[in-house]
């Protein structure tokens, strides 16, 4: 059943990603969509639904399409960068894949994935910033605030979430993909109308080549760690070998493509996107080795072999990228 289901997903994206017969026959289901999503911001807009103020600036981190953009190391990125600019910074999210009995949680490097959700708990691991989670970010937020002297937040995937009153909003764009068909869920990848991103004020493009007034992106991951040792070696050090990857993210052919570049010759797993793996899900009779992003290997390290490694990348953005983002801080709060 699972594997009916990842091909079907699979089938989904793929219609999504080129201008397939689906696409057009759905295509006014997506413009019903598109109006909606317009209704419910006006209504924000508005005042007819309440939105939070929250007393800190507010940067949202987000993206205009279904699955993966970079956007998690990115965030990532922006924690440390704006720490070791003299900023304070926490960081909410939804949580999303967690499974709290009661919101918001906070999260730290011990938190259960089960509870707080992966990427969650991968971002607070490496930005070593204080974090929190909930469907409702203000209550996130809240949090950080009461338990933590933070002086900026930011919000993980908060674009749509117009209940949290923003100053800054950064777009991240996958530029190979971009935005597939063009049409909105669920004729296309696009959760609102690709018009959004004029009203941004960042866009940055994750490879590819980004369009005039859009800042640049890459990210580097060439080193492989042993989930049980601890073990660091060069990812070229596994050309020509055969090995498994595994990827349960928004886009796993972005990981399966980064492996086969560096020589890798990999049978390759695919996994829906915050997929909680059990042990025989990364076992697969043989000692060959067994290859999986950071967030897949947060689920996976209780259970994991000696043969199980993970590859962390580290978004690279244009340094002008973030020189614009401190100018925007500067402009609206006088520092």
């Amino acid at each position: 059943m699972r594997a009916v289901t990842q091909s079907l997903a699979g089938w989904i994206a793929e219609s999504w990603y080129r201008d397939s017969l689906l696409g057009r026959c759905l295509s006014p289901l997506g413009l019903v969509y598109a109006a909606a999503v317009r209704f419910r911001k006006q209504l924000y807009q508005r005042g007819i639904l309440a939105k939070c103020r929250l007393p800190v600036p507010v940067i949202i981190v987000g993206n205009l399409t279904v699955g993966g953009t970079g956007k998690t190391p990115l965030v990532i990125w922006l924690a440390r960068f704006l720490k070791e600019a003299g900023y304070r910074p926490g960081i909410v999210s939804r949580g999303y894949g967690g499974r709290a009995r009661h919101w918001p949680q906070w999260v730290d490097p011990n938190s259960n994935p089960g509870t707080v959700g992966d990427e969650a708990l991968l971002i607070a691991r490496l930005s070593g910033c204080p974090m929190a989670v909930a469907p409702v970010r203000a209550a996130a937020g809240k949090m950080l605030l009461e338990r933590a002297r933070c002086d900026v937040l930011l919000s993980d995937d908060g674009l749509q979430h117009y209940a949290l009153e923003r100053d800054i909003e950064i777009a991240v764009v996958d530029g190979t993909r971009r935005f597939g068909n063009g049409y909105c869920l669920p004729a296309g990848p696009l959760r609102e109308p690709a018009a959004r991103l004029g009203e941004v004020d960042l866009v940055i493009v994750n490879g590819g080549s980004p369009a005039e007034h859009e800042f640049s992106m890459r990210l580097d991951g060439d080193q492989a760690v042993n989930l049980v040792s601890g073990e660091e070696k060069p990812l070229r050090d596994f050309a020509g070998e055969s090995c498994h990857a595994v990827a349960g993210i928004g886009n796993p052919e972005r990981f399966f493509d980064q492996l086969a570049r560096a020589g890798l010759v990999c049978r390759t797993h695919a996994f829906p996107d915050h997929y909680f793996y059990r042990r025989g899900d990364i076992e697969f009779g043989d000692h060959r080795p067994v290859l999986m992003t950071d967030k897949d290997a947060v689920k996976c390290k209780p259970f994991a072999g000696e043969q199980h490694w993970r590859i962390p990348v580290v978004a690279v953005p244009e340094p002008a990228f973030s020189e614009r983002l401190l100018n925007l801080l500067r402009e609206q709060h006088g520092r």
